[in-house]
């Protein structure tokens, strides 16, 4: 993959996490904690579950963010589209559908467990 659509990819990919990340719903404040009846479990239930949902999913939105600063690394450094595991070449398909690759699908799936059937 050339180096400028690579820097493409990376960008955009960038703006989707930052927007999403930015996009988030406030957290609830211990004054805003005040505002629920004592008597209200299920509004407090739903609060608590909500607010670590929504946390859960910054952690994996920022998360993200840093695969693509590690792209964006491994770009500069001139080893992007390369396995970090074997230095084999990802196929620009993947790289296209994740630019963040770091690995081929085969070492990803074996890195992650899975079995790949072909």
């Amino acid at each position: 993959m050339e180096a400028a659509r690579a820097r493409e990819l990376l960008a955009a990919e960038r703006r989707r996490l930052e927007t999403l990340l930015a996009g988030r719903r406030p957290s609830t404040s211990p004054d805003d904690v005040d505002e629920l009846s004592p008597t209200d479990d299920a509004d407090l239930g739903t609060e608590t579950y909500l607010e670590e949902l929504d946390e859960s999913l910054a952690d994996e939105l920022r998360e993200q963010l840093e695969a693509v600063a590690r792209a964006e690394q491994r770009l500069a450094e001139g080893t992007f589209g390369l396995s970090v595991e074997s230095g084999e070449p990802i196929p620009d398909e993947r790289l296209e559908a994740y630019p963040t690759a770091e690995r081929t699908a085969q070492e990803q799936d074996r890195y992650e467990g899975r079995v790949r059937r072909t």
